[in-house]
Formats: structure tokens, C-alpha cells, sequence
């Protein structure tokens, strides 16, 4: 890894493998600060020893990674380490075969672990937890845990909780991530301090626990929930289990941050290079009142304001008058839809559309030819969540109309942008004739070899992952497509929350926020135009408001953010980010350092109460910024060292009409120092 290392070995008895240490490079040279150094009483070895992975019968109080019906208790059988460390364990009663597998990703302070199930036996075995991996942080005094939670409308809202003792559990049976909890977790001592974080590459149901031990150990437990359960494995037969990522960086949660937003970029290889345009959707502006010559003028008007993508949201099929219809029948309503896409072309924009390929309508004509593709329970009643169904993806016959009907799309129309949607999870999770299928895991599978042949086969179409907002921004799905919708909730005060949590998880590249007008959910009050773009700009910019009614000012305004943005838009997406302030500060703002370090882009947000200033005595707002010693003058002129921006900070003198700023920053004697980008907020 990067700059860290994680070493293991055996326990003296063979039977587990133990954490020996996990931190920066050389930590593991001196005496492991994992070791129970005393005596266990009412407990088993293995339930005080920090054990990377381990079987029910093994540790039977402190919490186990994997519980086989009828117990499991395993030995080691031996090791190899190529690109992987392979570490192999046999229960010769029962036939398990497991090998826990560790990879060290290049360049980032990543390791991802998963283990590899084989049944050698001549009997099934059934499953009713399958963990990913066990991981121990080495904390004194309990743990301060930090999560992302919520709901729909409210994801990623950003959590903490000091845990002395005990546990802490949180889940989802939704068959995606959900909105209410994120697989992903943040661990430090009580204290603060280094942060270890854990993050489960997978898009279907999952459990993350933690639990601090009487020894003042946290361990942590993450992996797939067998749902429905249980998990059965044939004579024969192999199981991989899904990948847990872990991280760690001795700058606490700011560098936490730092390392995924790395590894978001691995996963993506070169695409993360790929420019994310600015897009227009047109959904808040017509709903499903979708017609040609309606999205043409805002088409026409969007491209007036430097937009480079327009995309058409839900209702352009046939049978989509409202929710009740038109889910599978992914045929354009319009006749003359691809004139229409040829003009939207023609004003220079690209061209995307909106689809939600796992869903059907009742009403659809694919419905009434295959009522069996759905997941359905004999004799039970079909729960309607949304006015819709959700496709059995585990179905070799589903997997390919999927496939063939985005074929045909995409082959169809010059569409360059694809937005994924997925609105409801399973209810009657059945298959008639297969009680015994693994259905979680299959509609994954599933899910995740149709986003695999669009990479093959349309390797220039941009994918958005949306699963009713932010309910499928796992790892695994990351991997896979371009931007993640974070929420549907674009209201400003609630997004600048929802995208704080988000970067502590996600790099801004694949973080689609858009300018709209719409009032926040849960914090209603407005915002100016200025503070909604300047909200937008720290992900992947786009509008999706009614541009029709929009002022001449408005969309002069507009047009001047564009171009600001386009010009700090590859510091923002390739450069280095760090929420400075979060919205609970009188002044949030993040900062993000171009990859050579000469130029320093800072978004910055009015959210708590004015000074008062000129009117009566006060003092400018500031933000503390994490640059190097050097000299930096911003785009007015005004120069400052960094001892300056690090401990007095960069000022802000806010006013009502006056409630964000972008500040571009140049270090002096940099190539770019004297690039002049005019007033951004002028």
C-alpha cells in the first residue's frame, strides 16, 4: 500500500489468523499493541484475541464472522502469496473449505479482504451469516464511531457517537444500500486521532458491526446479510463472499476522506479522467408532461447558458402519462423522437435519458406477457410500492431483455448519458419453484453484469447511478458507473449536509448535484441563486429548474457561474478535497488543491447569522485552510502567505445578497500564478 502497512499471522494453536498491526509503514516493527496480554476467564481464546476471521464455533461470545448451521470449527491449511495472501482454514467434519483473501491496492492506502467459500463435503451447508471480514482498531478508551445515515431526502447525513462498550449495529434488507444507512463506517479512539474506516463493495442487502471489547478492542464486522436466508452451498460447490474495502490515514477523518476519494478513482481506472459535463434534466421543469417542442425550448435555453448535456427524465415512453404506466415498455412515446434528439444535438449538447430498467408497470405490455419475471410468493398477494413491481434480475431471461432493450437504445439514438434509476426495493422476495435461491445475491449478480456489458459495449455513454436518490452509492456500483445522485432532495441547506456527508465517503467527481427551485425538505428557507450554484459547483454541476420562468438576470447570473465552474471544474473533480467547514459552522466551506499544488479552489457558504457589519463594529468571517508555506494571490489581486490562510484564514464578509463565494487561489511562481479568471462571483 501507499504508505501503510497490515500484517497478520497465525494464532500459536493454527486455528485463526490475528491482526499483528495497522497503520503507517513500520508500525508493525515492536511488540503488537493488539496482544491480550492477560488471562481469560469464561470466554475462549479466540474471543479475546484480535481474530481476522473466524467461525461460530471458534468464537462463540464475542462476535463471529461466519455461522454455519450445525457449527463450524476450522484449522489452518496453508498459505500463498502472489498478487493476493491466501490464507486457507478446513473443517474436515463438515467438509467447509475457507480461504480469506487480502489485496493491497497500488497506490492508495487501501486493502480490500473477502473470503472464498468452497464445500468439499457431501452434505449442503446453510449459511445464516456470511461476513466479508473481521478487522480490529486498535482502540484505549471505546470508539468514536462516524456514520452516514437518514432517509429519503436526508441521505448521508453524517453521524458520530462515542461507544465506551458494547455494540453498534446498523443494516440494510432493502436489497440495495438504502437511504437510511451507508455500508461504510469510520472508526477512532475515543480521543480522536488516526481514523480506520470500512466500506462493503456490495449493492444488496448488508450489516455493519461494531463492538469494543472488555479489553478496550473495537472490531469491526462487515458483510452481505443472507436475505432471504439462509445461504445454502451444494456439494461442489464455491461462494466468494463480497469485497470489504479498508483504509486508514493518521490525519484523522480529513485524510480518511482523502484515501477513499483515491480508491473511488482506481475503481474507475481512466473514466475518472473523463469530464463530467454540465447537464440540464428536465424533470422538475415538466414532470411527465414530456412533449418535443416543450423540451426543445428548454433545451434551446439551456444551451444559451453554456450547458453541455440535456437530459430527458421519466415520462418519455410509451404508456408513462403518470406513475401507473409505461415501466418496461422503453419505447419513445413520441414518434418523431429522434428528430428531437437530433435538435437537441444540433444546438451542440449532448443528448441523455433517463431509465429505471429493474421496474414494470402492472399496466405495461411487458407485465402482461411475463408476469412470471417478477418476484412473487405463490398465493400471496404483489405489494405495489410506487405504482410498480421490481423485475427478478436473477432471471437469465430478464438479464437479457435488459441488456438487448438499453442495446437498442443506445444503438438507436446518439445517447450519451444514461441515468439509472431504482425506486422500490423487493417485498415478496420469491421465486416459485426455487425456495432455495440466493435472491439477494442473484439480482446483484445480475445488476451488476448489465452495468458491466454497458462498459463493454458503450464505453462512451456516461452512467448516473439513482436509486430513488442516494439508495445504491456502494462500491461496487461506483466501480461501474460515472456519477451517483446523491438525493432527490436539491433544496440548498439540506444538500450542503447531504454533500458533506457524501465527500467524507465519495470523490466530488461522482457527486451529481444540481441548481434548482426548489425549497430545501427539512430546511425550507431560501437561498440566492448565487449560494445554489456555488452548492452545486462542488460536485458535478447541473440545473434542473424551470428555466422558462427564470429572469433576463437570472440567466445572466447563470451563465456567469457556468463559466466559472468550467474553469475550476478539473481542480474540483481531479484535484485534492477537504471540507474545511460543515454546515453546522457559522461559515461552511471546502477546499480542493489542484494535483500539482499551484492552484487552491475554495467554496464557501453563509449559514449561520450575519455579523452586522458595516452597519455596527464586526470582523470578517474565516476559514482556516490547509495550504503549504508559500505565496498565494486570489483572482482580485489580494496576496497572502500560508502561514496566513492556515491560522488567521481566508476572510468572508457576507450580506444578505452576499451569502456564497468562490475563491481561486494561485500560488506565486507557478506557471498558472498569473492566469487571470476574472471576478467569479461578479
Amino acid at each position: 500500500m501507499k504508505t501503510t502497512s497490515y500484517t497478520v499471522a497465525l494464532d500459536p494453536s493454527r486455528r485463526w489468523a490475528e491482526l499483528v498491526a495497522w497503520g503507517p509503514a513500520g508500525i508493525e516493527d515492536g511488540p503488537s499493541v493488539f496482544t491480550n496480554a492477560g488471562s481469560v476467564h469464561f470466554i475462549t481464546e479466540a474471543d479475546a484475541a484480535p481474530v481476522e476471521y473466524a467461525p461460530l464455533g471458534l468464537r462463540p461470545f464475542s462476535g463471529a464472522d461466519v455461522a454455519v448451521r450445525g457449527g463450524s470449527w476450522w484449522r489452518f491449511d496453508g498459505a500463498s502469496s502472489a498478487a493476493d495472501l491466501r490464507l486457507a482454514f478446513v473443517d474436515e467434519v463438515s467438509g467447509l473449505r475457507a480461504v480469506l483473501c487480502y489485496r493491497p491496492v497500488p497506490e492508495t492506502d487501501v486493502l480490500t479482504r473477502w473470503v472464498e467459500f468452497e464445500n468439499t463435503g457431501s452434505s449442503t451447508l446453510e449459511f445464516d451469516r456470511l461476513g466479508s471480514a473481521g478487522v480490529c482498531v486498535p482502540t484505549v478508551s471505546g470508539a468514536r464511531l462516524t456514520y452516514l445515515t437518514g432517509q429519503w431526502s436526508q441521505e448521508f447525513t453524517r453521524q458520530s457517537l462515542t461507544l465506551p462498550a458494547g455494540g453498534f449495529r446498523m443494516e440494510s434488507r432493502f436489497g440495495v444500500p438504502g437511504h437510511a444507512h451507508v455500508p461504510w463506517l469510520a472508526v477512532q479512539d475515543s480521543s480522536g486521532g488516526p481514523a480506520f474506516g470500512v466500506s462493503l463493495e456490495w449493492p444488496g442487502s448488508w450489516s455493519i458491526e461494531a463492538d469494543v471489547e472488555p479489553s478496550g478492542l473495537t472490531r469491526v464486522r462487515a458483510g452481505r446479510l443472507p436475505s432471504p436466508g439462509p445461504v445454502r452451498l451444494e456439494p461442489g460447490a464455491s461462494l466468494p463472499t463480497p469485497a470489504v474495502a479498508l483504509a486508514s490515514s493518521v490525519d484523522g477523518l480529513a485524510g480518511l476522506a482523502s484515501v477513499w476519494h483515491d480508491y473511488d478513482r482506481v475503481l474507475a481506472g481512466s473514466r475518472w479522467r473523463r469530464p463530467r459535463p454540465v447537464l440540464y434534466n428536465s424533470w422538475e421543469a415538466t414532470g411527465f408532461d414530456v412533449r418535443s417542442a416543450g423540451q426543445l425550448e428548454l433545451a434551446k435555453r439551456a444551451a444559451d447558458l453554456g450547458v453541455e448535456l440535456f437530459v430527458v427524465d421519466d415520462g418519455w415512453f410509451t404508456g408513462r402519462d403518470d406513475d401507473t404506466g409505461g415501466l418496461g415498455d422503453w419505447t419513445p412515446a413520441d414518434s418523431d423522437f429522434g428528430d428531437f434528439v437530433e435538435s437537441v444535438r444540433d444546438l451542440g449538447l449532448e443528448f441523455g435519458l433517463w431509465v429505471e430498467p429493474e421496474a414494470v408497470s402492472p399496466k405495461s405490455r411487458l407485465y402482461a406477457a411475463h408476469p412470471d419475471w417478477v418476484y412473487r410468493i405463490d398465493g400471496r398477494p404483489l405489494t405495489l410500492i410506487r405504482n410498480q413491481l421490481l423485475l427478478d434480475l436473477g432471471l437469465p431471461d430478464v438479464i437479457a431483455f435488459v441488456k438487448s432493450t438499453l442495446d437498442a437504445l443506445l444503438s438507436a439514438y446518439p445517447i450519451s448519458y444514461l441515468k439509472w434509476d431504482m425506486n422500490r426495493p423487493p417485498t415478496e422476495r420469491g421465486r416459485p419453484g426455487s425456495p432455495f435461491a440466493d435472491l439477494d445475491a442473484e439480482h446483484v449478480a445480475g445488476y451488476l453484469s448489465v452495468l458491466d456489458h454497458l462498459r463493454a459495449e458503450h464505453p462512451h455513454v456516461t452512467i448516473e447511478a439513482c436509486a430513488g436518490g442516494g439508495g445504491r452509492t456502494d462500491l461496487a456500483t461506483v466501480a461501474r458507473t460515472d456519477v451517483v445522485w446523491p438525493s432527490d432532495n436539491t433544496g440548498p441547506l439540506d444538500r450542503l449536509a447531504i454533500q458533506d456527508g457524501f465527500l467524507l465517503m465519495h470523490a466530488p467527481h461522482l457527486m451529481s448535484s444540481w441548481v434548482t427551485d426548489a425549497p430545501g425538505v427539512f430546511d425550507p428557507r431560501p437561498r440566492s441563486l448565487r449560494f445554489r450554484f456555488v452548492t452545486a459547483m462542488a460536485g458535478v454541476l447541473g440545473i434542473g429548474a424551470d428555466l422558462s420562468r427564470w429572469t433576463p438576470a437570472q440567466h445572466a447570473e447563470a451563465a456567469s457561474l457556468i463559466a466559472v465552474y468550467k474553469q475550476i471544474r478539473s481542480v474540483v473533480h481531479h484535484g485534492v478535497a477537504r471540507v474545511l467547514a460543515g454546515p453546522s459552522e457559522p461559515t461552511a466551506a471546502t477546499q480542493y488543491t489542484s494535483e500539482n499544488g499551484d492552484t487552491v479552489v475554495v467554496l464557501a457558504w453563509s449559514t449561520g447569522s450575519l455579523t452586522g457589519a458595516p452597519l455596527v463594529p464586526g470582523r470578517s468571517s474565516r476559514v482556516r485552510l490547509s495550504v503549504p508555506d508559500a505565496s498565494y494571490v486570489d483572482h482580485r489581486g489580494t496576496r497572502y502567505s500560508g502561514a496566513h490562510l492556515r491560522y488567521a484564514g481566508l476572510p468572508f464578509d457576507w450580506t444578505a445578497d452576499h451569502d456564497a463565494d468562490v475563491v481561486i487561489l494561485r500560488r506565486q511562481g507557478s506557471e498558472t500564478g498569473s492566469t487571470n479568471v476574472g471576478d467569479p462571483v461578479g
